[in-house]
């Protein structure tokens, strides 16, 4: 077996600003669950139980990602199991890309008066928003150069690819029917921007968006038809079903704990957080069956793809065993060798 390639510099220095946007956050969180609560203006916000729940989950998450950073400049990194890379990124990439967006679009509109206001310190404001901008940023990219590492096929074939399927009627039965509820919930977050907060406002545009756009990729996806390449459709879906699931959780998880943030939460709102949520689960987990099947193949787009699906699809063998190589294909340590070579 070929010995995984050394990252390039261009996933190595994304991973590093990941890092660096991360400590500050990680630091902040550290001292307020030991009591020391800097840069809040009402300690007892921050001593309730609740608020003691989520600044723990919040730090876990961060934490998270902060292993995922380094696990992107190491070899060891390439070797971790699918699932594990797949799906903190894919909660982590649903949060953050709509703060991404958000957050400078709200501060270049109103300015430093959108930093105040509330119990907590502008500075601690600018900090932790600026934190996720560059954490998220960093991340993202990292994961983008890691993924074409490790998964090349996915950047080099064509939506249109065949390769056998086991699931391909259940997916198709699944985005079709999340494309509906899908565009009733970004339907009501689109309504949501009325009257909103200016930064409410311009999550509930992106959010209600990338919904849609998500459920309309996956629909593109399972058809598997058209002669663009793969990947445009499948980032659409990653960040929609991403953060339908995300906020969505997130919401819940604010809800569940009837601490001080959840005073704004509210019927309609706790509604569309739910079935987000479970609208956002569905579709991961059918673009996740998707994947599984397509990878089986292997990167070598012609290569097997023919006598894959003359033979394998009659005895159910070629299928079973692109179930068993979950987004690896037999020659997976050699594409990584050829992708690194490329976009190094």
């Amino acid at each position: 077996m070929t010995e995984a390639p050394r990252p390039g510099i261009g996933r190595v220095t994304a991973a590093i600003v990941a890092v660096a946007a991360m400590l500050p956050y990680l630091t902040l969180k550290i001292l307020w669950l030991a009591g020391h609560y800097v840069g809040v203006g009402a300690p007892d916000l921050m001593a309730d139980p609740a608020m003691v729940g989520m600044n723990a989950m919040t730090f876990g998450m961060d934490a998270v990602g902060l292993v995922l950073a380094l696990a992107f400049t190491m070899r060891w990194g390439l070797r971790l199991p699918a699932w594990l890379v797949l799906l903190p990124l894919w909660v982590g990439s649903g949060l953050l890309s709509v703060v991404i967006v958000s957050a400078p679009v709200v501060l270049a509109a109103s300015g430093l008066d959108a930093l105040d206001g509330g119990p907590i310190e502008p500075w601690v404001y600018a900090m932790v928003y600026g934190g996720f901008i560059g954490q998220g940023v960093g991340l993202m990219a990292a994961f983008a150069l890691y993924a074409r590492d490790r998964w090349p096929s996915v950047f080099t074939t064509r939506l249109a690819h065949p390769f056998p399927s086991l699931t391909r009627p259940l997916q198709r039965l699944i985005a079709w029917a999340a494309l509906p509820v899908a565009v009733l919930l970004g339907g009501v977050m689109l309504a949501g921007v009325i009257g909103a907060h200016p930064y409410l406002a311009v999550q509930n545009l992106l959010r209600g968006t990338l919904a849609i756009a998500g459920a309309l990729a996956l629909v593109a996806l399972v058809r598997g038809r058209g002669r663009g390449p793969f990947w445009r459709p499948a980032v659409l879906v990653w960040l929609g079903s991403g953060t339908l699931f995300a906020w969505g959780l997130y919401a819940m998880v604010v809800a569940a704990a009837a601490g001080p943030l959840s005073a704004a939460e509210g019927g309609v709102e706790e509604f569309v957080a739910l079935f987000g949520m479970l609208t956002g689960l569905v579709m991961g987990l059918c673009a996740a069956f998707l994947l599984v099947e397509r990878s089986g193949v292997g990167s070598g787009v012609g290569s097997g793809v023919g006598s894959g699906v003359g033979s394998g699809v009659g005895s159910g063998v070629g299928n079973v065993q692109a179930v068993q190589e979950p987004l690896e294909g037999d020659d997976r340590e050699r594409d990584r060798g050829a992708a690194d070579q490329r976009h190094r």
